[in-house]
C-alpha cells in the first residue's frame, strides 16, 4: 500500500466516503488509489466546484467530505467557496497534490506557498512529510473537519509521499465529535430576561434552526411569548408546514433597524447580534436599536438542543406545545413574473421534503418569506458572501440526498461564476431543478450604488453593471452541459416548467426571463 493507498484508506474507515476532485500530474496517485470501491469520486471542471459541493455534502449529513486540489492554483481556484464553507460551519477535508521533495528545490513553475494560501481560511493545515504517517494525519484531518462547528482541514500531499510504500497504519483513537454543555448560569440568567415580559427576538443558527433544537425554541416560544429570527443568510434552515416558523432579519440597514426596533432583549443561539453586511455612510454596523441588550444563550460550539432543554426546565415549561408553521395553500400565479408571482408559483411547486439552495439575490430577497408556508422543505443561504456558491451546493447535497429533489435558484450574474456545476450535475443525473433570474444586470450592485451614496451612475458605471452586448443564453449553455432546459417569461409558462422538471428525475434548468 502507498502513501495515496493508505491515505483513501483511512478517509473511509473514518467516515469520509466522497471525494469532490479536480486532479493535477501531482496527484494521479492519488486518482489510483480512488479504485477504493467504498470511496466515491466525483469529477468537478472547476475547483470552486468541487469545494462548494463539499460544502453542500456537509449541510445535509453533517459530515465532512473531501476535495482533491490541484497544487497552490488549484487552492486558490477553491478558495471562495472554503470561505462559504468557513462562515457557514462546514466541515471539509481538503487534500492538495503539492511537487515531491526532491523536485520543489528547482523552483517549478508551479510551485507556491501551498500553507500560505489554506492557513487564512483553515482551521487545521499539515504537510505529509511521510507516507509511514500520512494515515495518522488523515485521521487527526477528519478529526478535526468533524468538530462542532464544523472545520476546514487542509492535508498537503507531495508527490512522493503519495507513491511511496506506506508502512503499518498506527492511527489516533476515533472518538465521537461532542458538543460542549451550556453555562447553566447563562442559562438561568436568559430565564430570568425571558420571564420579564420584555419583548425578546431569540435568534437561531446553525444546528438549532433544523431538528430537535429548532422544535424546543419553538416551546420556548409559545411559553414566554419571545419570538424566533434567524440571521439574513442561514447556513440551513428545516422550514415550510407542520415546522417551527422563523422569522428573517432583513437585509438591507434600514428595514433591519425598522425590525429589530421594537426588541428590548436579543438572544444569540450559536451566532453573534446582526451586523451589516457591508458600510454605509450615514448607517451603523450593528442593526440593533440603542438600549437593546444582547444576551449569548449557545456559543458556537455548544449544544443548542441541549441548552433548549435546560432553558425550558429552568422556566417550568416542558410539557408546553410548540407553535408550527401551517400550510398556505397560495394561488397558483398567472401573467407577469414579478418576485411575488414567482415566490408563489415556488410555494405551490415545492414538493414535500425538498432541498432550496437560495443564490437569488434580487428576486428573492424581498419575497422568499412568501415560501414559509409551502411544504416541509429545507432552506439553504449563502453565508460567506463569496458569489458562485449555489449551484456546486446544491450538486453537493444532491449527491448527499439523491431520494430529495433540489431547487437551486440563482442570479444570471451569479450563475456565471460556477456554471461548470451543471455539466457535474448532468454526469451524476442529480435531481436538481437550477432555476436562472436573468435581468441582465448585475441588479443587486445597481442597488448598492445608491446605498453607498456613490451618486448617479455614468454611462462607463452603467456599463460595468450589465450583463449585455452579448446576451447570455442559459438554456443554451445548460444543453451543452446536457442538462435539458427552457426559458420562460411570464407566470404561467414558469408554473407549467417547474411541474414538468419536478416530475422527471435528473437535471433541468429553468431561465426565467425578467
Amino acid at each position: 500500500m502507498n502513501g495515496a493507498e493508505s491515505l483513501v484508506a483511512t478517509l473511509v474507515d473514518r467516515g469520509v466516503d466522497i471525494c469532490f476532485a479536480n486532479p493535477g500530474t501531482s496527484e494521479m496517485h492519488f486518482l489510483a488509489a480512488l479504485e477504493n470501491p467504498r470511496m466515491r469520486s466525483v469529477l468537478c471542471l472547476f475547483e470552486g466546484v468541487a469545494t462548494g459541493a463539499a460544502d453542500g455534502w456537509y449541510r445535509m449529513k453533517d459530515t465532512p467530505a473531501s476535495t482533491l486540489l490541484h497544487l497552490g492554483p488549484g487552492l486558490a481556484n477553491g478558495l471562495a467557496n472554503i470561505h462559504n464553507a468557513k462562515r457557514a460551519s462546514s466541515g471539509m477535508v481538503n487534500i492538495i497534490g503539492e511537487h515531491s521533495v526532491s523536485h520543489l528545490k528547482y523552483d517549478p513553475p508551479l510551485q507556491s506557498d501551498i500553507e500560505g494560501l489554506a492557513r487564512p481560511l483553515s482551521h487545521w493545515v499539515r504537510r505529509a512529510d511521510s507516507a509511514d504517517t500520512i494515515a495518522w494525519d488523515t485521521a487527526n484531518a477528519v478529526a478535526k473537519a468533524s468538530e462542532h462547528p464544523g472545520q476546514i482541514a487542509t492535508l498537503i500531499l507531495p508527490g512522493d509521499t503519495s507513491w511511496q510504500q506506506a508502512g503499518s497504519a498506527e492511527l489516533p483513537p476515533a472518538a465521537k465529535p461532542r458538543r460542549k454543555v451550556p453555562d447553566a448560569a447563562r442559562v438561568a440568567h436568559v430565564a430570568q430576561v425571558l420571564r420579564s415580559g420584555e419583548p425578546a427576538l431569540i435568534i437561531l443558527a446553525n444546528k438549532a434552526t433544523r431538528g430537535v433544537a429548532l422544535l424546543r425554541a419553538g416551546q420556548v416560544a409559545a411559553a414566554t411569548g419571545a419570538r424566533l429570527g434567524s440571521q439574513f443568510f442561514t447556513a440551513r434552515i428545516e422550514r415550510g408546514a407542520g415546522r417551527t416558523p422563523i422569522e428573517r432579519i432583513p437585509y438591507a440597514v434600514p428595514q433591519a433597524q425598522a425590525f429589530l426596533k421594537g426588541f428590548k432583549h436579543l438572544i444569540t443561539v450559536e451566532t453573534r447580534e446582526p451586523v451589516a453586511f457591508f458600510a454605509y455612510p450615514d448607517k451603523p454596523s450593528l442593526m440593533k436599536a440603542e438600549g437593546t441588550l444582547v444576551h449569548p444563550l449557545v456559543e458556537a460550539d455548544e449544544d443548542s438542543e441541549l441548552a433548549f432543554d435546560m432553558l425550558l426546565e429552568a422556566l417550568g415549561q416542558r410539557g408546553v406545545a410548540p407553535k408550527l408553521q401551517p400550510r398556505i395553500e397560495t394561488p397558483v400565479p398567472s401573467g407577469a413574473l414579478t418576485p411575488t408571482s414567482i415566490a408563489h408559483a415556488l410555494a405551490a411547486a415545492i414538493p414535500e421534503n425538498a432541498i432550496v439552495v437560495d443564490e437569488s439575490l434580487t428576486t428573492g430577497r424581498e419575497s422568499m418569506g412568501l415560501t414559509v408556508g409551502a411544504r416541509p422543505h429545507d432552506l439553504i443561504n449563502n453565508m460567506g458572501g463569496s458569489i458562485g456558491y449555489s449551484t456546486p451546493v446544491a450538486t453537493g447535497a444532491a449527491l448527499a440526498c439523491p431520494d430529495r429533489r433540489v431547487f437551486c435558484m440563482v442570479g444570471d450574474g451569479s450563475a456565471m461564476y460556477t456554471i461548470q456545476s451543471l455539466w457535474t450535475q448532468a454526469r451524476e443525473n442529480l435531481n436538481i431543478v437550477t432555476i436562472v433570474f436573468a435581468n441582465r444586470i448585475y441588479q443587486i450592485l445597481r442597488g448598492e450604488f445608491d446605498n453607498v451614496g456613490a451618486g448617479e451612475p455614468g454611462q462607463r458605471a452603467n456599463d460595468m453593471l450589465r450583463l449585455d452586448r452579448p446576451t447570455l443564453d442559459f438554456v443554451a449553455l445548460a444543453k451543452g452541459m446536457g442538462v435539458p432546459g427552457r426559458a420562460v417569461t411570464n407566470a404561467d409558462e414558469f408554473n407549467k416548467a417547474l411541474a414538468e422538471a419536478v416530475a422527471e428525475p435528473g437535471p433541468r434548468l429553468i431561465e426565467v426571463v425578467m
